[in-house]
Protein backbone atom coordinates (compact mmCIF):
# COMPACT_ATOMS: atom_id res chain seq x y z
CA UNK A 1 0.00 0.00 0.00
CA UNK A 2 1.45 3.35 -1.08
CA UNK A 3 -0.38 6.60 -0.28
CA UNK A 4 0.74 9.83 -1.92
CA UNK A 5 -0.81 13.24 -1.32
CA UNK A 6 -0.26 16.53 -3.14
CA UNK A 7 -2.02 19.88 -3.13
CA UNK A 8 -2.67 21.99 -6.22
CA UNK A 9 -2.16 25.78 -6.19
CA UNK A 10 -5.93 26.32 -5.95
CA UNK A 11 -6.16 24.23 -2.79
CA UNK A 12 -7.48 20.97 -4.30
CA UNK A 13 -5.90 17.93 -2.63
CA UNK A 14 -5.00 14.95 -4.81
CA UNK A 15 -4.43 11.63 -3.03
CA UNK A 16 -3.83 8.11 -4.29
CA UNK A 17 -3.62 4.72 -2.61
CA UNK A 18 -1.90 2.41 -5.09
CA UNK A 19 -2.69 -1.30 -4.90
CA UNK A 20 -0.22 -3.25 -7.03
CA UNK A 21 -2.22 -6.48 -7.08
CA UNK A 22 -5.44 -5.19 -8.67
CA UNK A 23 -6.45 -4.13 -12.18
CA UNK A 24 -9.44 -1.97 -11.30
CA UNK A 25 -9.58 1.42 -9.64
CA UNK A 26 -11.97 3.68 -7.81
CA UNK A 27 -11.77 7.43 -8.32
CA UNK A 28 -13.78 10.18 -6.73
CA UNK A 29 -14.06 13.84 -5.86
CA UNK A 30 -15.25 14.64 -2.33
CA UNK A 31 -16.61 18.11 -1.59
CA UNK A 32 -17.41 19.59 1.83
CA UNK A 33 -20.74 20.85 0.54
CA UNK A 34 -23.41 18.63 2.06
CA UNK A 35 -26.91 19.48 3.21
CA UNK A 36 -25.91 21.15 6.49
CA UNK A 37 -24.17 23.94 4.56
CA UNK A 38 -27.41 25.08 2.94
CA UNK A 39 -29.23 28.27 3.90
CA UNK A 40 -32.95 27.93 4.51
CA UNK A 41 -33.82 29.00 0.97
CA UNK A 42 -31.26 26.48 -0.37
CA UNK A 43 -32.82 23.42 1.27
CA UNK A 44 -32.21 20.49 -1.09
CA UNK A 45 -29.89 22.32 -3.49
CA UNK A 46 -26.85 20.14 -2.73
CA UNK A 47 -28.78 17.05 -3.79
CA UNK A 48 -30.29 18.70 -6.86
CA UNK A 49 -26.86 19.97 -7.93
CA UNK A 50 -25.48 16.43 -7.67
CA UNK A 51 -28.30 15.21 -9.95
CA UNK A 52 -27.86 18.03 -12.44
CA UNK A 53 -24.13 17.35 -12.81
CA UNK A 54 -25.00 14.31 -14.94
CA UNK A 55 -27.53 16.08 -17.16
CA UNK A 56 -25.11 17.65 -19.63
CA UNK A 57 -22.10 19.90 -19.95
CA UNK A 58 -20.78 22.24 -22.61
CA UNK A 59 -18.93 19.23 -24.06
CA UNK A 60 -21.32 16.30 -23.56
CA UNK A 61 -25.04 15.66 -23.25
CA UNK A 62 -26.46 13.30 -20.60
CA UNK A 63 -26.48 10.28 -22.93
CA UNK A 64 -22.87 10.83 -23.95
CA UNK A 65 -21.80 10.97 -20.30
CA UNK A 66 -23.43 7.59 -19.66
CA UNK A 67 -22.19 6.02 -22.87
CA UNK A 68 -18.55 7.06 -22.46
CA UNK A 69 -18.18 5.51 -19.01
CA UNK A 70 -20.18 2.39 -19.84
CA UNK A 71 -18.28 1.83 -23.11
CA UNK A 72 -15.27 0.92 -20.97
CA UNK A 73 -17.31 -1.11 -18.48
CA UNK A 74 -17.21 1.53 -15.78
CA UNK A 75 -19.81 3.27 -13.67
CA UNK A 76 -20.27 6.89 -12.67
CA UNK A 77 -22.37 7.95 -9.70
CA UNK A 78 -22.70 10.46 -6.87
CA UNK A 79 -24.12 10.81 -3.39
CA UNK A 80 -25.19 13.69 -1.16
CA UNK A 81 -24.78 13.47 2.59
CA UNK A 82 -25.18 15.77 5.55
CA UNK A 83 -21.64 17.15 5.30
CA UNK A 84 -20.19 15.82 2.04
CA UNK A 85 -21.18 15.41 -1.61
CA UNK A 86 -19.16 12.86 -3.55
CA UNK A 87 -18.82 12.07 -7.24
CA UNK A 88 -17.12 8.78 -8.07
CA UNK A 89 -16.30 6.21 -10.70
CA UNK A 90 -15.28 2.54 -10.67
CA UNK A 91 -13.53 1.07 -13.70
CA UNK A 92 -10.30 -0.45 -15.00
CA UNK A 93 -7.18 1.37 -13.90
CA UNK A 94 -6.10 2.08 -17.47
CA UNK A 95 -9.28 4.14 -17.96
CA UNK A 96 -8.70 6.51 -15.02
CA UNK A 97 -7.91 9.42 -17.43
CA UNK A 98 -11.34 9.05 -19.03
CA UNK A 99 -13.10 8.85 -15.69
CA UNK A 100 -11.36 11.95 -14.38
CA UNK A 101 -12.12 13.84 -17.57
CA UNK A 102 -15.80 13.02 -17.08
CA UNK A 103 -15.81 13.94 -13.39
CA UNK A 104 -14.00 17.24 -13.90
CA UNK A 105 -16.26 18.04 -16.85
CA UNK A 106 -19.50 17.58 -14.89
CA UNK A 107 -18.16 19.67 -12.01
CA UNK A 108 -16.76 22.58 -14.01
CA UNK A 109 -18.82 22.69 -17.21
CA UNK A 110 -22.37 21.68 -16.29
CA UNK A 111 -24.83 23.50 -18.52
CA UNK A 112 -27.85 23.45 -16.16
CA UNK A 113 -30.17 23.58 -19.15
CA UNK A 114 -33.64 24.76 -18.14
CA UNK A 115 -35.51 21.84 -19.70
CA UNK A 116 -33.23 19.31 -18.00
CA UNK A 117 -33.62 21.16 -14.71
CA UNK A 118 -37.40 20.95 -14.92
CA UNK A 119 -37.30 17.22 -15.58
CA UNK A 120 -34.88 16.55 -12.74
CA UNK A 121 -36.90 18.65 -10.33
CA UNK A 122 -39.89 16.44 -11.12
CA UNK A 123 -37.79 13.32 -10.54
CA UNK A 124 -36.66 14.56 -7.13
CA UNK A 125 -40.18 15.60 -6.12
CA UNK A 126 -41.20 12.00 -6.88
CA UNK A 127 -38.26 10.80 -4.79
CA UNK A 128 -39.44 12.99 -1.90
CA UNK A 129 -42.93 11.53 -2.24
CA UNK A 130 -41.54 8.01 -2.23
CA UNK A 131 -39.61 8.68 0.97
CA UNK A 132 -42.72 10.12 2.63
CA UNK A 133 -44.70 7.00 1.66
CA UNK A 134 -42.06 4.61 3.03
CA UNK A 135 -42.16 4.50 6.85
CA UNK A 136 -38.65 3.03 6.93
CA UNK A 137 -37.29 6.19 5.27
CA UNK A 138 -39.70 8.62 6.88
CA UNK A 139 -38.93 7.62 10.47
CA UNK A 140 -35.22 8.42 10.01
CA UNK A 141 -35.96 11.84 8.48
CA UNK A 142 -38.26 12.66 11.40
CA UNK A 143 -35.65 11.39 13.84
CA UNK A 144 -32.95 13.69 12.46
CA UNK A 145 -35.32 16.65 12.41
CA UNK A 146 -36.51 16.05 15.98
CA UNK A 147 -32.96 15.70 17.27
CA UNK A 148 -31.87 18.93 15.53
CA UNK A 149 -34.98 21.07 15.04
CA UNK A 150 -34.93 24.18 12.84
CA UNK A 151 -31.37 23.54 11.70
CA UNK A 152 -29.86 22.58 8.37
CA UNK A 153 -28.33 19.44 9.91
CA UNK A 154 -31.81 18.30 10.87
CA UNK A 155 -33.53 18.90 7.53
CA UNK A 156 -34.10 16.08 5.02
CA UNK A 157 -31.31 16.00 2.44
CA UNK A 158 -33.80 15.82 -0.46
CA UNK A 159 -35.44 19.15 0.35
CA UNK A 160 -39.16 19.82 -0.06
CA UNK A 161 -41.19 19.97 -3.27
CA UNK A 162 -41.45 23.74 -2.83
CA UNK A 163 -37.74 24.39 -2.34
CA UNK A 164 -36.66 21.97 -5.08
CA UNK A 165 -39.00 23.59 -7.62
CA UNK A 166 -37.77 27.06 -6.65
CA UNK A 167 -34.19 26.53 -7.85
CA UNK A 168 -33.06 28.13 -11.10
CA UNK A 169 -29.88 27.63 -13.15
CA UNK A 170 -28.58 30.88 -11.68
CA UNK A 171 -29.21 29.65 -8.14
CA UNK A 172 -27.33 26.41 -8.87
CA UNK A 173 -24.36 28.31 -10.31
CA UNK A 174 -24.30 30.65 -7.32
CA UNK A 175 -24.26 27.75 -4.86
CA UNK A 176 -21.57 25.98 -6.88
CA UNK A 177 -19.38 29.10 -6.85
CA UNK A 178 -19.96 29.64 -3.13
CA UNK A 179 -19.36 26.11 -1.84
CA UNK A 180 -17.22 24.24 -4.39
CA UNK A 181 -13.85 25.70 -3.45
CA UNK A 182 -10.45 24.08 -3.86
CA UNK A 183 -9.68 24.01 -0.16
CA UNK A 184 -12.86 21.98 0.37
CA UNK A 185 -12.26 19.40 -2.37
CA UNK A 186 -10.40 16.09 -2.34
CA UNK A 187 -9.57 14.04 -5.43
CA UNK A 188 -8.87 10.51 -4.22
CA UNK A 189 -8.24 7.25 -6.03
CA UNK A 190 -7.29 3.73 -4.99
CA UNK A 191 -6.34 0.60 -6.88
CA UNK A 192 -4.50 0.53 -10.18
CA UNK A 193 -3.81 4.24 -10.29
CA UNK A 194 -0.78 6.34 -11.27
CA UNK A 195 -0.41 9.29 -8.89
CA UNK A 196 1.57 11.55 -11.18
CA UNK A 197 -0.85 10.96 -14.05
CA UNK A 198 -3.85 11.81 -11.85
CA UNK A 199 -2.11 14.87 -10.40
CA UNK A 200 -1.45 16.24 -13.88
CA UNK A 201 -5.04 15.56 -14.94
CA UNK A 202 -6.40 17.31 -11.85
CA UNK A 203 -4.15 20.33 -12.36
CA UNK A 204 -5.63 20.76 -15.82
CA UNK A 205 -9.23 19.62 -15.31
CA UNK A 206 -9.87 21.49 -12.05
CA UNK A 207 -7.85 24.63 -12.79
CA UNK A 208 -11.01 26.74 -12.89
CA UNK A 209 -12.05 25.77 -9.34
CA UNK A 210 -11.46 28.84 -7.14
CA UNK A 211 -9.69 28.76 -3.81
CA UNK A 212 -10.69 30.82 -0.80
CA UNK A 213 -12.55 30.44 2.45
CA UNK A 214 -16.17 29.37 2.76
CA UNK A 215 -18.61 30.13 5.55
CA UNK A 216 -18.50 27.33 8.15
CA UNK A 217 -21.53 25.25 9.00
CA UNK A 218 -23.61 26.55 11.89
CA UNK A 219 -22.80 24.80 15.16
CA UNK A 220 -25.23 21.93 15.65
CA UNK A 221 -27.54 22.13 18.69
CA UNK A 222 -28.97 18.82 19.80
CA UNK A 223 -32.42 19.23 21.35
CA UNK A 224 -34.30 15.92 21.38
CA UNK A 225 -38.00 15.39 21.96
CA UNK A 226 -40.91 13.18 20.98
CA UNK A 227 -42.61 13.14 17.57
CA UNK A 228 -45.41 10.74 16.68
CA UNK A 229 -46.94 10.26 13.23
CA UNK A 230 -50.07 8.14 13.50
CA UNK A 231 -50.68 5.89 10.50
CA UNK A 232 -52.58 2.71 9.81
CA UNK A 233 -49.71 0.31 9.14
CA UNK A 234 -49.14 -3.38 9.67
CA UNK A 235 -45.97 -2.55 11.58
CA UNK A 236 -45.00 0.41 13.76
CA UNK A 237 -41.59 1.92 13.08
CA UNK A 238 -39.68 3.70 15.83
CA UNK A 239 -36.29 5.19 16.63
CA UNK A 240 -35.07 6.03 20.13
CA UNK A 241 -31.92 8.11 20.30
CA UNK A 242 -29.53 10.30 22.24
CA UNK A 243 -26.82 12.84 21.51
CA UNK A 244 -23.64 11.07 20.46
CA UNK A 245 -20.08 12.27 19.85
CA UNK A 246 -18.32 13.94 16.93
CA UNK A 247 -15.67 12.18 14.89
CA UNK A 248 -13.10 14.36 16.65
CA UNK A 249 -14.11 13.11 20.13
CA UNK A 250 -11.38 11.16 21.96
CA UNK A 251 -13.90 8.51 23.06
CA UNK A 252 -15.40 7.87 19.63
CA UNK A 253 -13.88 4.37 19.39
CA UNK A 254 -15.24 3.40 22.81
CA UNK A 255 -18.60 4.80 21.76
CA UNK A 256 -18.60 2.60 18.66
CA UNK A 257 -17.76 -0.44 20.78
CA UNK A 258 -20.71 0.40 23.04
CA UNK A 259 -22.98 0.67 19.98
CA UNK A 260 -21.78 -2.71 18.69
CA UNK A 261 -22.31 -4.61 21.92
CA UNK A 262 -25.65 -2.89 22.55
CA UNK A 263 -27.18 -3.54 19.15
CA UNK A 264 -24.62 -4.29 16.48
CA UNK A 265 -25.41 -7.88 15.56
CA UNK A 266 -27.12 -11.14 16.40
CA UNK A 267 -25.14 -11.57 19.62
CA UNK A 268 -25.83 -8.02 20.84
CA UNK A 269 -27.83 -7.33 23.97
CA UNK A 270 -30.76 -5.73 22.18
CA UNK A 271 -31.11 -8.44 19.54
CA UNK A 272 -30.93 -11.20 22.12
CA UNK A 273 -33.31 -9.64 24.63
CA UNK A 274 -35.81 -7.89 22.37
CA UNK A 275 -36.06 -10.40 19.53
CA UNK A 276 -34.75 -13.75 20.69
CA UNK A 277 -36.07 -13.87 24.27
CA UNK A 278 -39.18 -11.70 23.99
CA UNK A 279 -40.12 -11.85 20.29
CA UNK A 280 -41.02 -8.16 20.22
CA UNK A 281 -39.68 -7.45 16.74
CA UNK A 282 -38.15 -9.01 13.65
CA UNK A 283 -35.10 -6.73 13.56
CA UNK A 284 -33.52 -4.20 15.87
CA UNK A 285 -30.23 -2.34 15.56
CA UNK A 286 -28.20 0.37 17.23
CA UNK A 287 -26.30 2.94 15.18
CA UNK A 288 -24.17 6.02 15.65
CA UNK A 289 -23.46 8.77 13.11
CA UNK A 290 -20.63 11.22 13.75
CA UNK A 291 -20.25 14.70 12.27
CA UNK A 292 -17.64 17.42 12.72
CA UNK A 293 -19.19 18.86 15.89
CA UNK A 294 -21.83 16.40 17.09
CA UNK A 295 -22.99 12.81 16.90
CA UNK A 296 -26.30 11.00 17.03
CA UNK A 297 -26.95 7.59 18.57
CA UNK A 298 -30.10 5.65 17.83
CA UNK A 299 -31.90 2.32 18.18
CA UNK A 300 -34.35 1.49 15.42
CA UNK A 301 -36.96 -1.26 15.29
CA UNK A 302 -40.22 -2.27 13.69
CA UNK A 303 -42.85 -3.93 15.85
CA UNK A 304 -46.54 -4.60 16.35
CA UNK A 305 -48.25 -1.46 17.61
CA UNK A 306 -49.36 -3.33 20.74
CA UNK A 307 -45.76 -4.09 21.67
CA UNK A 308 -44.28 -0.63 21.20
CA UNK A 309 -44.31 0.44 24.84
CA UNK A 310 -42.84 -2.84 26.10
CA UNK A 311 -40.14 -2.80 23.42
CA UNK A 312 -39.18 0.77 24.36
CA UNK A 313 -38.94 -0.05 28.05
CA UNK A 314 -36.78 -3.09 27.33
CA UNK A 315 -34.47 -1.04 25.11
CA UNK A 316 -34.04 1.55 27.88
CA UNK A 317 -33.29 -1.14 30.46
CA UNK A 318 -30.75 -2.84 28.20
CA UNK A 319 -28.93 0.41 27.45
CA UNK A 320 -28.59 1.09 31.16
CA UNK A 321 -27.48 -2.47 31.79
CA UNK A 322 -24.84 -2.25 29.05
CA UNK A 323 -23.52 1.04 30.40
CA UNK A 324 -23.10 -0.42 33.88
CA UNK A 325 -22.25 -4.07 33.26
CA UNK A 326 -20.67 -4.48 29.83
CA UNK A 327 -18.40 -7.52 30.08
CA UNK A 328 -14.89 -8.20 28.86
CA UNK A 329 -16.22 -10.81 26.45
CA UNK A 330 -18.68 -8.32 24.95
CA UNK A 331 -16.02 -5.65 24.57
CA UNK A 332 -13.60 -8.11 22.96
CA UNK A 333 -16.30 -9.15 20.49
CA UNK A 334 -17.10 -5.52 19.65
CA UNK A 335 -13.41 -4.79 19.09
CA UNK A 336 -13.10 -7.81 16.80
CA UNK A 337 -16.07 -6.57 14.76
CA UNK A 338 -14.46 -3.15 14.44
CA UNK A 339 -11.14 -4.66 13.30
CA UNK A 340 -12.79 -6.83 10.68
CA UNK A 341 -14.67 -3.81 9.36
CA UNK A 342 -11.43 -1.87 8.95
CA UNK A 343 -9.53 -4.80 7.44
CA UNK A 344 -12.33 -5.59 5.00
CA UNK A 345 -12.15 -2.04 3.70
CA UNK A 346 -8.45 -2.48 2.99
CA UNK A 347 -9.28 -5.21 0.48
CA UNK A 348 -11.56 -2.97 -1.60
CA UNK A 349 -10.35 -0.19 -3.87
CA UNK A 350 -13.72 1.55 -3.55
CA UNK A 351 -13.67 1.48 0.25
CA UNK A 352 -10.06 2.67 0.37
CA UNK A 353 -10.74 5.59 -1.95
CA UNK A 354 -13.83 6.49 0.05
CA UNK A 355 -11.93 6.38 3.33
CA UNK A 356 -9.01 8.36 1.92
CA UNK A 357 -11.24 11.11 0.56
CA UNK A 358 -13.45 11.23 3.63
CA UNK A 359 -10.63 11.28 6.16
CA UNK A 360 -8.72 13.97 4.32
CA UNK A 361 -11.82 16.17 4.43
CA UNK A 362 -12.56 15.38 8.08
CA UNK A 363 -9.08 15.23 9.62
CA UNK A 364 -6.82 16.83 7.04
CA UNK A 365 -4.67 13.70 6.81
CA UNK A 366 -4.72 10.05 5.82
CA UNK A 367 -4.99 7.78 8.86
CA UNK A 368 -3.00 4.54 8.62
CA UNK A 369 -4.56 1.23 9.59
CA UNK A 370 -1.97 0.75 12.33
CA UNK A 371 -3.17 3.90 14.10
CA UNK A 372 -6.80 2.81 13.94
CA UNK A 373 -5.87 -0.69 15.14
CA UNK A 374 -4.02 0.85 18.09
CA UNK A 375 -7.04 2.97 18.99
CA UNK A 376 -9.26 -0.10 18.90
CA UNK A 377 -6.82 -2.05 21.08
CA UNK A 378 -6.86 0.77 23.64
CA UNK A 379 -10.60 0.27 24.22
CA UNK A 380 -11.28 -1.17 27.68
CA UNK A 381 -14.35 -2.36 29.55
CA UNK A 382 -14.30 0.79 31.65
CA UNK A 383 -13.94 3.11 28.63
CA UNK A 384 -16.94 1.44 26.99
CA UNK A 385 -19.03 1.68 30.15
CA UNK A 386 -18.01 5.34 30.52
CA UNK A 387 -19.05 6.04 26.93
CA UNK A 388 -22.41 4.42 27.60
CA UNK A 389 -22.96 6.38 30.82
CA UNK A 390 -22.00 9.62 29.07
CA UNK A 391 -24.43 8.84 26.26
CA UNK A 392 -27.36 8.13 28.56
CA UNK A 393 -26.81 11.08 30.89
CA UNK A 394 -25.97 13.55 28.14
CA UNK A 395 -29.35 15.06 27.38
CA UNK A 396 -32.97 14.66 26.47
CA UNK A 397 -33.83 11.52 24.48
CA UNK A 398 -35.23 11.69 20.97
CA UNK A 399 -38.15 9.37 20.27
CA UNK A 400 -39.99 9.21 16.97
CA UNK A 401 -42.48 6.75 15.60
CA UNK A 402 -44.67 6.10 12.59
CA UNK A 403 -47.62 3.77 13.03
CA UNK A 404 -50.24 3.00 15.67
CA UNK A 405 -50.51 6.26 17.60
CA UNK A 406 -51.66 5.06 21.03
CA UNK A 407 -48.83 2.61 21.45
CA UNK A 408 -46.31 5.16 20.27
CA UNK A 409 -47.62 7.81 22.64
CA UNK A 410 -47.20 5.43 25.57
CA UNK A 411 -43.74 4.49 24.35
CA UNK A 412 -42.80 8.15 24.00
CA UNK A 413 -43.85 8.78 27.59
CA UNK A 414 -41.77 5.77 28.66
CA UNK A 415 -38.59 7.45 27.42
CA UNK A 416 -38.78 9.68 30.49
CA UNK A 417 -37.49 6.64 32.39
CA UNK A 418 -34.22 6.98 30.51
CA UNK A 419 -33.65 10.44 31.94
CA UNK A 420 -34.90 9.57 35.43
CA UNK A 421 -32.54 6.61 35.72
CA UNK A 422 -29.62 8.63 34.41
CA UNK A 423 -30.24 11.51 36.83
Amino acid sequence: MTIRIDKLPNGVTVATDTMSDVKTASLGIWVAAGARYEDEDEHGISHLLEHMAFKGTSRRNALQISEEIENVGGELNAATGIEVTSYYSRLLGKDIPLAFDLLSDILTNSSFELSELGREQSVIVQEIGGAADDPDDLVYDIFQETAFPKQAIGRPILGTPETVRSFTPEKLRAYLAKRYRGSRMIVAAAGAVDHDQLLAAAAQGLASIPNGDVAPATQARYAGGVEIRGRKLEQTHLVLGLEGVSYHAPDRFSMQAFVNLAGGGGSSRLFQEVRERRGLCYSIQAFHSSHQDVGLFGVSAGTDGRDTEELTRVVIAELHEAAEKATQAEVDRAKAQMKVGVLSALESASARADQLGGRLLAFGRAIPFEEIERKIEEITVESVRAAGRKLISGGKPTFVGVGEAKGLERAGAATEALQRRAA
